[in-house]
């Protein structure tokens, strides 16, 4: 039976299979849904859990020698097989055949497996496990999917988002699912339950440092020039890495860029916009008035040399870079043009 990550939990209700598979790349998902089969499995007395690591010259015959093993702790265990490549090969595909065609009443056995092909997926021992037990196959959660994904962890953990709050939210954590989830978890315990309204997710993610980055390029979209310069100088003497701050730059210059080449190529502005959170409107849009797509494009490619200094691949200050670059992002005309004679 293969079932969506989310779908876990109601089928663990109603009783524990003989073996679970939880393949995938994305391991916050993948470790919730181990740990939804192993807190399932202790709470119907499987007391005792033997990890296995499958490596270069693991013996297979061990596995099925466990399953066979009568327990001194427990009547009940849980094997887990921590399978990273997502292949056992040839002996591998014995054993867990053998083990599945009669697999012991007192053991469940929880196989955790790198992300698995279309090949892989049609391999015996694959179809085998789907067979006798459940299949869980984690992706990655995808930028459009995360604003849903967030708000139907709001309302698990009790939280009634309004409109635009789980995509504000989506929007700030864009990309790592570990940090929405530490999010979550922080406006549950500062808002309690009930309503959560888009002005408690600003405040909170305002009041978060790794969040300061934002606030500093809004700034620099706003044209405020004194208050880039005092936000990273501040972030700065508190020991932030420039490539911390870079990444939030160069996610909104990409996006402006975007935007700007919509608008220059006849996307009405306010539809260009559409997809930006309100109360940000105003602040991107003044980037965008400021520059056309091919200013940018080179704010792109500076900030590419940025990250090549602060990684130590070139010359110079990667601090005072980043700061020039926000500056003309501001507006700020760095050097006046040399008059001709």
């Amino acid at each position: 039976m293969n079932l969506r990550p989310e779908q876990l939990q109601e089928r663990l209700r109603a009783g524990l299979a003989p073996v679970y598979l939880i393949s995938g790349d994305e391991p916050l998902q993948q470790g919730e849904a181990g740990d939804a089969v192993r807190g399932a499995a202790r709470a119907q007395g499987f007391g005792e859990r033997q990890v296995m690591h499958v490596e270069g010259g693991f013996d297979w015959q061990s596995l099925l020698a466990e399953a066979n093993a009568l327990s001194l702790f427990a009547e009940r265990k849980l094997i887990e097989l921590r399978l990273p490549s997502g292949k056992p090969g040839a002996a591998g595909t014995k054993a867990l055949l053998a083990y599945l065609e009669r697999p012991p009443e007192d053991t469940v056995l929880l196989i955790v497996s790198g992300k698995l092909d279309k090949a892989a997926q049609k391999t015996q021992w694959f179809k085998a496990v789907d067979r006798a037990g459940v299949t869980v196959q984690v992706w990655p959660v995808e930028p459009r999917e995360l604003p849903g994904w967030i708000e139907r962890r709001l309302r698990q953990r009790g939280l009634s988002p309004a409109a635009g709050a789980a995509a504000l939210l989506a929007e700030r954590v864009e990309g790592n699912l570990l940090a929405a989830a530490q999010e979550v978890e922080k406006l549950v315990l500062t808002c309690g339950g009930g309503e959560l309204s888009v002005e408690a997710v600003a405040a909170a993610v305002a009041n978060s440092a790794r969040f300061d980055a934002f606030g500093l390029v809004d700034a620099a979209l706003l044209g405020d020039a004194a208050r880039v310069t005092r936000m990273l100088h501040g972030l700065q003497t508190e020991g932030v890495e420039p490539l911390a701050l870079l990444w939030a730059v160069v996610r909104e210059l990409r996006s402006l860029a975007q935007m700007a080449a919509q608008v220059e190529a006849g996307v009405p502005r306010d539809r260009a916009l559409s997809r930006v959170w309100g109360k940000r409107k105003g602040a991107v849009g003044a980037g965008l008035a400021r520059h056309n797509a091919r200013r940018w494009q080179q704010m792109l490619r500076r900030a590419a040399r940025i990250d090549r200094i602060a990684k130590g691949a070139a010359a110079g200050n990667a601090w005072d870079e980043l700061l020039q670059l926000l500056l003309l992002l501001a507006g700020v005309q760095l050097f006046r043009p040399v008059a001709q004679v």
